[in-house]
């Protein structure tokens, strides 16, 4: 494992690599919320050891990476930006792009914006949306929905909600995982089954190793950049309309748990998403999986990504 400090015009940003060779194709894994570099440690291993170069960064806002304070500098824009970054610092020329929840919507983004670098691509738990009309938050508004959950995140005092990460990181982990009983999993549409309800058991289907990594970066570092993706969406979406209805080209792949409480707003379903990924090769629903695929379901995680990547 090497670590290296990458500049992106004006942000920092972390990244992590394992692999038995530089010269090795590219495997590039963007996490999400409330996470870190190290949720794909188990990819990692899983890619280098079948002769991949995988490559996580700390995307911008969380960990060892730049955390600016204004949202505006959140969008897929900059974090696209970010990604082509540290292909270019690590002389990588094209990468499989790989994403799991906001980083999931920063991979589909890259492969739409970037298809020259990003030749295929993996969403974990969030599917592709196209960008262009009103958006989904707007949609949601208008139907009253004001309970959604990303309502929340988006307020100022989310800062101080999610401050104590010895109390937040384990929670929102567990309440969000196929491991919480189904009548009290977290729902986006119900605060009451929301993401800060403290843990009831221990969290047993996630490396308690990772959980304390994550937990000590998030109490050094706060909540405040990574909320800022959430912040970002009504601000992208006033400039989407120049993608409105594209389309991805490349292969690409689907994965999530079935357990995962994001599908009451997503509803994955294959056949609705070949109209706008246009070579669809893999899509995978995990039994008993909540939202963390490749940390509740680690081996067969790497083992759906090595078979895609395998028929590229």
């Amino acid at each position: 494992m090497h670590h290296h400090q990458v500049q992106a015009r004006e942000v920092e940003l972390h990244v992590a690599e394992e692999s038995a060779s530089i010269s090795s194709s590219a495997v590039l894994l963007c996490h999400g919320f409330p996470a870190i570099w190290s949720s794909w440690k188990f990819q990692m291993a899983a890619l280098a050891k079948a002769g991949y170069r995988a490559i996580a960064p700390d995307m911008r806002g969380y960990g060892k990476s730049s955390a600016p304070d204004d949202a505006e500098v959140y969008t897929p824009l900059h974090t696209v930006g970010d990604l082509v970054a540290i292909l270019d610092a690590l002389g990588v020329e094209t990468a499989t792009v790989v994403g799991h929840d906001f980083g999931a919507s920063v991979a589909w983004n890259a492969a739409m914006m970037r298809p020259d670098r990003f030749t295929a691509v993996c969403g974990i738990s969030v599917p592709y949306m196209a960008p262009g009309g009103e958006g989904f938050l707007a949609q949601l508004r208008a139907s009253g929905a004001q309970d959604f959950y990303m309502f929340d995140q988006m307020a100022e005092q989310a800062d101080q909600a999610w401050s104590d990460a010895a109390v937040t990181i384990p929670g929102a982990y567990y309440w969000t995982s196929g491991q919480a009983p189904e009548d009290t999993r977290w729902d986006p549409f119900k605060p009451s089954r929301g993401l800060l309800r403290r843990v009831l058991e221990t969290l047993s289907t996630i490396d308690q190793t990772y959980i304390d990594e994550a937990v000590q970066e998030f109490t050094r570092t706060g909540f405040h950049g990574a909320l800022n993706y959430y912040r970002a969406i009504d601000i992208f979406a006033r400039h989407w309309d120049a993608f409105a209805g594209a389309k991805i080209k490349q292969p690409s792949m689907f994965l999530a748990g079935e357990r995962d409480g994001q599908n009451r707003l997503t509803k994955p379903d294959r056949e609705a998403m070949t109209s706008e990924l246009l070579d669809l090769r893999s899509f995978v629903m995990l039994s008993d999986i909540g939202h963390w695929p490749q940390l509740e379901a680690a081996e067969a995680t790497s083992k759906e990504l090595l078979r895609f990547l395998a028929d590229l």
